[in-house]
């Protein structure tokens, strides 16, 4: 058998390694020998390495398809190999599928395809969704900004198995972030101002690591936001095997070509391991994870001469004549080394024993193959869930802290967004009210504020004109011609109050329930007032009388004068009366009843009386009237009271009814 090249190989979930060699799926066993062959029929990618799933079916590329094998089918009568996806088009050629990568959490396959864009597929084989690298939101592009004939993904698709997103660069420089489920970008960071050639690398511990090998530079970036959390400077990097790795403890760890191993917490502190046999070696590929996830192995090629140059910001390694390679398996988070091998040496004869001598091997294979076989570990091996839950559990959940700034700042932006808060609320509160007014809805805005206007102006000038009628009934004793004013002016306004608490309201507007009277209070002095009601045809007569002596001095200086006084009040009061009687019978023109209170009568008796003439009801009142003012004259002083005392107070109701 003649030598072979493996390509880049694949740790299965039962601890194998799987490499493509030719048109041919090979997996080894932990001791190198060959454990089964697929022929595939198509040229595998050697720089691509194959991928797999939990149930142990691999994918792979070869020839612009992406194949899928099922070893469990070996050994039957169905075919092992499937065409998963096949593109179509006349101008393939081998480079047109960039990459490709799986969630195991979501069952998903992703593959990017230059010229065309990042898709989605279920592991059953039905496409979830597409997505390319031009993005316009609110009408503007987000994504390949200046030149879009020459922007395309030109990276595999990153999983972040925590996070649920993946992540692909252009070659813009823009870094995209994307849900898994959905072709709906997360965040977009531009870095063409740093470089166009990128290396993504997933944390799964709520970090994202990109690498830039031509600035020899590798930055975290937080996977909600794409900020930068923390960016370091290390050694010259290999443009194309020189891949950072993550271990369990959320290390990051990247071989320089100025032999040291550059290992960074995710908190952005840094180590260097192996710096005593840096000068003399390099290291090209990237570290390999052992089956633990806490350790690393590390390969160091050892140099017959080696040069560097520094021409600006780059540094430039030369070096001639590979001597032997030197094989370290430590954990960067404690930096204890648990093995060291080289080859030649132990290693080379570990080969020889096995399938492997058959092949041409590079360190990419000879790593894996270390790592697969358990080489030099003591640690306990876990699956790859068992990992993936590790590292996600250091990803905790980051306290938001707020840059206090000014306080005086911070306090006028908080009052001003409470104000404005208020201000929408009330202007939220009167187009709702505006809103339900049908009124308002038919003659419009204008005319509804024009028309309260009104109102209130009328409401204004009828209170005006009741506050001046009360007063004059204050001070005129003969107010009889104005009642009838007084009780329009009245009604009026309450329709007003009424049209303002309905139809032309805007929530403030209410009638009070307790409305002041509209006749005179009594005023200290001896009157009578009475108002007429047209609607019920009713007469109301209020009599009240009044001493205007303060004292038993006053009245003994002035007895006669006194009594005097009383019955002139008292025969006035009854000819008011018997006018207003009068008048309000002839214009009823109907019997009328009249009510006569005050006096003593038996238990049983009534005062009511009916009468059709109007004389008979004046000979009626003349008649109380002077029985009534008798009896006033005979009451007794009261002689133990010095203030203001009020004689006798009676009223008289009478009503007309039709």
């Amino acid at each position: 058998m003649s030598a072979r090249t493996l390509a880049t190989p694949l740790i299965g979930h039962d601890g194998r390694f799987i490499a493509c060699s030719g048109k041919n799926l090979l997996s080894f066993e932990r001791n190198g020998s060959v454990a089964w062959a697929i022929p595939l029929n198509y040229a595998c990618r050697q720089d691509i390495s194959p991928v797999s799933d939990e149930r142990g079916k691999i994918y792979l590329i070869a020839e612009g398809r992406v194949l899928k094998i099922t070893p469990s089918r070996i050994s039957s009568t169905e075919s092992p190999l499937e065409i998963f996806f096949n593109h179509n088009s006349s101008t393939m050629v081998l480079e047109d599928i960039i990459g490709l990568s799986i969630s195991i959490s979501y069952s998903s396959l992703f593959i990017t395809i230059r010229n065309r864009g990042l898709f989605s597929f279920l592991l059953r084989g039905e496409l979830l969704w597409s997505a390319g690298p031009m993005l316009y939101r609110f009408g503007y592009r987000q994504g390949c900004k200046a030149n879009i004939s020459d922007c395309y993904f030109n990276s595999a698709p990153v999983i972040d198995q925590c996070e649920g997103t993946l992540y692909i660069s252009n070659t813009a420089g823009q870094l995209y972030s994307l849900y898994i489920r959905s072709s709906q970008f997360r965040w977009i960071q531009d870095f063409s101002a740093i470089d166009n050639s990128m290396i993504i690398t997933p944390g799964n511990n709520g970090h994202l690591y990109v690498s830039f090998p031509r600035k020899a530079l590798l930055m975290s970036l937080d996977v909600s936001t794409g900020n930068i959390s923390w960016q370091q400077n290390v050694g010259p990097l290999s443009r194309e095997k020189s891949l950072p790795t993550v271990d369990s403890n959320g290390w990051i760890s990247i071989g320089s070509l100025d032999g040291t191993l550059y290992s960074i917490s995710p908190n952005g502190d840094m180590k260097k391991f192996l710096q005593a046999t840096a000068p003399d070696s390099v290291i090209h590929v990237s570290p390999v994870l052992d089956c633990s996830g806490f350790a690393v192995y590390i390969s160091q090629t050892v140099m017959e001469e080696k040069s560097s140059r520094t021409i600006g910001d780059y540094t430039y390694i030369s070096a001639t004549k590979p001597l032997s390679i030197l094989f370290t398996l430590l954990a960067p988070a404690t930096g204890t080394i648990y093995w060291t091998g080289k080859y030649p040496g132990e290693v080379s004869s570990l080969l020889s024993e096995s399938d492997l001598h058959y092949f041409t091997l590079d360190e990419r294979v000879l790593l894996t193959l270390l790592s697969a076989g358990r080489i030099g570990n003591s640690l306990p091996c876990y699956t790859t869930r068992q990992k993936i839950a590790w590292t996600c559990s250091q990803a905790r959940p980051k306290s938001i802290r707020t840059d206090t700034g000014d306080d005086k700042e911070i306090m006028l932006f908080l009052l001003f967004q409470s104000v404005f808060l208020v201000i929408l609320a009330l202007v939220v509160r009167f187009c709702c009210i505006f809103w339900r007014k049908r009124k308002l809805q038919d003659n419009g805005l204008q005319r509804f504020l024009e028309k309260r206007r009104s109102l209130h102006s009328k409401r204004k000038t009828l209170n005006k004109m009741i506050s001046k009628l009360e007063l004059k009934a204050k001070d005129d004793n003969t107010i009889n011609e104005g009642l009838e004013q007084l009780g329009e002016i009245v009604k009026a306004k309450e329709g007003v109050e009424r049209k303002l608490s309905t139809s032309y309201s805007l929530g403030r507007d209410r009638i009070s329930s307790k409305q002041g009277s509209i006749l005179p209070l009594y005023s200290g002095r001896t009157n009578s007032h009475s108002f007429h009601s047209s609607r019920k045809e009713s007469v109301t007569i209020f009599n009240t009388f009044s001493d205007t002596s303060t004292s038993e001095e006053q009245r003994s200086n002035s007895g006669d004068d006194s009594d005097s006084d009383i019955s002139n009040s008292s025969h006035s009061c009854r000819e008011m009366e018997l006018k207003v009687i009068s008048k309000e019978v002839e214009e009823a023109g109907t019997s009328t009843r009249v009510v006569m209170t005050g006096g003593d009568h038996e238990e049983g008796q009534s005062d009511a009386m009916v009468f059709t003439n109007p004389m008979d009801i004046e000979h009626q009142i003349h008649s109380n009237v002077h029985s009534q003012g008798e009896d006033l004259l005979m009451e007794p002083l009261q002689d133990s009271v010095a203030k203001r005392r009020m004689w006798l107070k009676r009223r008289r109701t009478l009503s007309s009814t039709n």
